[in-house]
């Protein structure tokens, strides 16, 4: 794709749709003429260079990268218009995308009835989905793992429902025999899945937690988040397939949340909620007196917590879609290569002298700290810290993410190092773009090189 040929052909189109209305002149007090803006501009884009290249392979930090050219294009293309998705009045082209992608998503989870919106982010969809789960368990709490994200437990605190952390097995899931304790008590409704936590890209075991969500009467909530598009490799051949049997039972599960703009190639922010029950939607009516008025179609708006919600988002999503659809062909593809890579990544440090991995990843997300001699957790913390440090500097940059692995965490699995502290920083490498599957042996070179004493 040429972008800038198509940005052109983006604000060329929404003239022409504009022009249809008829001509009017712009108001003197929004007038800026190009010297002044140049000026602005040149201070704009000079403090852009204040970030890391998300872009670029040499970037294997956070869950950061840039959006497909078709999600910018088609972002900016709907931006210009500037539509609201709250209510079909303010935006119903782009809610009617909205629908279209939502319903992939859902058919790409397995799900034959859904309810769905687009969210700003992975947080405020799930806090939606924690609200409805204790509209429908009212006085009963939420369990999830140590390892999951931190936002279950915020959420349970603005909800006023009570969250039980649940400890986690030697590979980063939530442990079924804690879990079963916690369920046994009678005090929790929901229970949060994770299939990619943030930190490991660990994958809860969805199809084990099943039958004792069953046992006890509970709801179960996935965040898939991070890890959701991953779902379209179940049972892939190749290295980078993954076992379907936690995938496959994301169907059966009562809602679930993913986030566009990380693996679904989307700007900041695009999250998503889904319900696999219709009738939830009757927890979120209210009215407005002048917000639904021309049309008698549920609004978007209706089915929300959120108000103003950017159509631009839900635009640049269905125009994706269409390029690259949520399936093992299209995403699946993408997706691919980052888990290749991640694997690759694994195997090397697998056989390297100066760095171990810490656990083999699940996913995307390699995790690994440098021998140190005494093999100690301060040596590891001081070393990685180091290392995160010298990676960013010099002529051939890399840049990493480093992980805090708690005393206990470590000593499961790896019981030969000494904890003379309360836990440590290792490294953590986010593969998330698909050009990483060309850079894995260089990055790894590099992080050997720095590790070195």
């Amino acid at each position: 794709m040429d972008l800038q040929h198509w940005l052109g052909r983006a604000t060329d189109a929404i003239q022409d749709w504009a022009d249809t209305f008829g001509p009017y002149r712009s108001h003197p007090s929004l007038l800026v003429d190009d010297e002044r803006f140049g000026a602005a501009f040149e201070e704009f884009t000079g403090r852009l260079k204040d970030n890391y290249p998300f872009f670029h392979p040499r970037y294997a930090g956070q869950m950061l990268k840039p959006p497909h050219p078709a999600a910018v294009v088609g972002y900016l293309t709907a931006m210009l218009i500037n539509p609201n998705n709250h209510a079909l009045d303010g935006g119903p082209a782009t809610a009617a995308m909205e629908r279209e992608a939502v319903a992939r998503l859902a058919a790409m989870f397995g799900y034959d009835t859904h309810l769905g919106h687009l969210t700003t982010s992975g947080t405020i969809a799930n806090l939606e989905a924690l609200f409805v789960a204790r509209e429908l368990h009212p006085g009963r709490g939420v369990a999830y793992s140590e390892d999951a994200h931190y936002t279950h437990g915020r959420m349970c605190h603005v909800l006023d429902m009570t969250g039980h952390p649940v400890r986690t097995d030697s590979r980063g899931r939530i442990d079924l025999h804690a879990l079963e304790d916690v369920l046994r008590t009678g005090e929790v409704g929901t229970v949060v899945v994770t299939t990619g936590t943030t930190g490991l890209g660990a994958v809860d075991p969805v199809h084990e937690v099943l039958p004792l969500a069953e046992r006890h009467g509970v709801r179960i909530h996935v965040d898939a988040a991070y890890g959701g598009f991953f779902t379209l490799l179940a049972g892939a051949d190749g290295p980078e397939g993954l076992p379907p049997d936690p995938w496959r039972a994301l169907a059966r599960c009562d809602s679930i949340v993913v986030d566009p703009h990380k693996h679904g190639l989307q700007p900041y922010g695009c999250g998503a909620v889904l319900f696999r029950d219709p009738g939830v939607g009757r927890f979120y009516l209210h009215d407005s007196p002048y917000t639904y008025f021309t049309s008698g179609e549920l609004h978007l708006g209706e089915i929300s917590l959120e108000c103003s919600r950017a159509g631009a988002s839900a635009a640049a999503l269905w125009l994706t879609f269409r390029l690259l659809p949520p399936t093992p062909d299209g995403l699946g593809q993408v997706l691919a290569a980052g888990r290749r890579a991640a694997l690759h990544w694994a195997d090397l440090i697998e056989a390297s002298d100066v760095l171990e991995l810490y656990q083999r990843p699940e996913l995307d997300i390699v995790s690994y700290f440098p021998t140190v001699e005494p093999a100690a957790l301060s040596g590891i913390d001081a070393t990685s810290a180091r290392i995160l440090a010298d990676g960013m500097s010099g002529p051939d940059p890399v840049f990493l993410s480093t992980f805090k692995a708690s005393r206990e965490a470590f000593a499961v699995r790896h019981p030969k190092v000494t904890a003379d502290a309360q836990g440590a920083r290792i490294l953590r490498s986010v593969l998330m773009k698909p050009e990483s599957e060309h850079a894995a042996e260089h990055l790894h070179a590099r992080v050997e090189q720095l590790a070195r004493p």
